[in-house]
């Protein structure tokens, strides 16, 4: 009775063999197609750091620059738009550190030497040569970012930044609007609107490339697939080689 029972328990483990391998063979079967049309995951590229850091750094001057209108513009119109333009860079503010702090990414915490430069000019004038200079550095400002929101409104393949373009674009909107009402706009001197080209560095540029930013990685189908094959190849030969045992 004993080498009967050897032989059972010998052909018991050989069918548990054979059932492991076939289970393993079929969860790759389902899981590898699977993998190889997986979409990749989103990030962040270049045109939506442009937006996130020139919406933060807008309100990093002109929020200030708008609080100065208030207080030195020599007529009531600007003084009056100049709150209003500080109150709303604050609420716009919140909102690019809330997408950003969703996003994971970090922004800029002082204005550039270029921004730091208009509000040092901004200082340094008086009365109707204040309200001059302050109507054409933020018109012209205003006019940069405005472009920049929609080609990453476009094309952003993230719902944060989507969401933070719609907002960014109504503010910048009322502000080109306020700043005109003016009657300051010199229309003539205005920056002609033109659409740089690929390789520009400029923001617009940027926004068009959609560049992610850092390397990316992506397995193609088609290694996958060789790669499930193979494996579909050696479990195929291993299978067949514990059923020829004994």
């Amino acid at each position: 009775m004993a080498p009967l029972e050897s032989a059972r328990r010998r052909r018991g483990h050989r069918t548990h063999r054979v059932a492991v391998l076939l289970v393993t063979l079929l969860a790759g079967l389902v899981a590898l197609p699977g993998v190889a049309t997986a979409a990749p995951a989103a990030q962040l590229n270049a045109a939506d750091m442009t937006l996130l850091n020139g919406v933060r750094l807008a309100g990093l001057w002109e929020m200030p620059a708008g609080q100065m209108a208030a207080e030195k513009g020599q007529s009531a119109r600007v003084r009056e738009i100049g709150a209003e333009i500080a109150r709303q860079h604050e609420q716009l503010d919140l909102l690019v550190v809330e997408a950003a702090n969703k996003l994971g990414t970090i922004l800029p915490s002082d204005a550039t030497a270029e921004q730091k430069g208009w509000l040092g000019e901004m200082q340094e004038a008086t009365g109707a040569q204040f309200d001059q200079i302050f109507v054409t550095r933020l018109r012209v400002a205003h006019g940069k970012i405005f472009p920049v929101i929609g080609a990453v409104r476009a094309a952003t393949r993230d719902a944060t930044v989507r969401r933070l373009a719609d907002q960014a674009n109504k503010f910048v909107t009322d502000h080109m609007a306020m700043l005109e009402s003016t009657g300051l706009v010199r229309w003539q001197q205005m920056p002609p609107a033109a659409m740089p080209p690929a390789q520009s560095d400029s923001l617009v540029a940027a926004a068009q490339a959609g560049t992610p930013v850092g390397p990316t990685a992506s397995v193609g189908t088609t290694v996958v697939w060789v790669v499930f094959l193979l494996a579909l190849g050696v479990g195929g030969y291993t299978t067949w080689r514990v059923l020829r045992r004994d």
